[in-house]
């Protein structure tokens, strides 16, 4: 496994849009995406101004998600 990116919220919420993901709900701080092709694809990713995610954070992300960390590379 390459090594995963520092990024923040926002950057995260970007890329994973660009993959096809979907913002279905927002709750406090927390945004709720879906991938719309295939349901089972989800994440949650909090976003809190200019703080960058816990790298475990990123790998559960990542792993629901279904992205590679090389994809993730890619769309940022």
């Amino acid at each position: 496994m390459s090594r995963l990116p520092r990024v923040t919220g926002r950057q995260m919420l970007r890329a994973l849009r660009r993959a096809g993901f979907v913002v279905v709900r927002v709750a406090g701080s927390h945004h709720f995406l879906s991938h719309p092709e295939d349901p089972t694809r989800w994440a949650t990713v909090p976003v809190h101004a200019g703080e960058t995610l816990p790298l475990k954070v990123v790998q559960a992300i990542l792993k629901s998600s279904r992205l590679s960390a090389e994809e993730l590379k890619k769309l940022l």
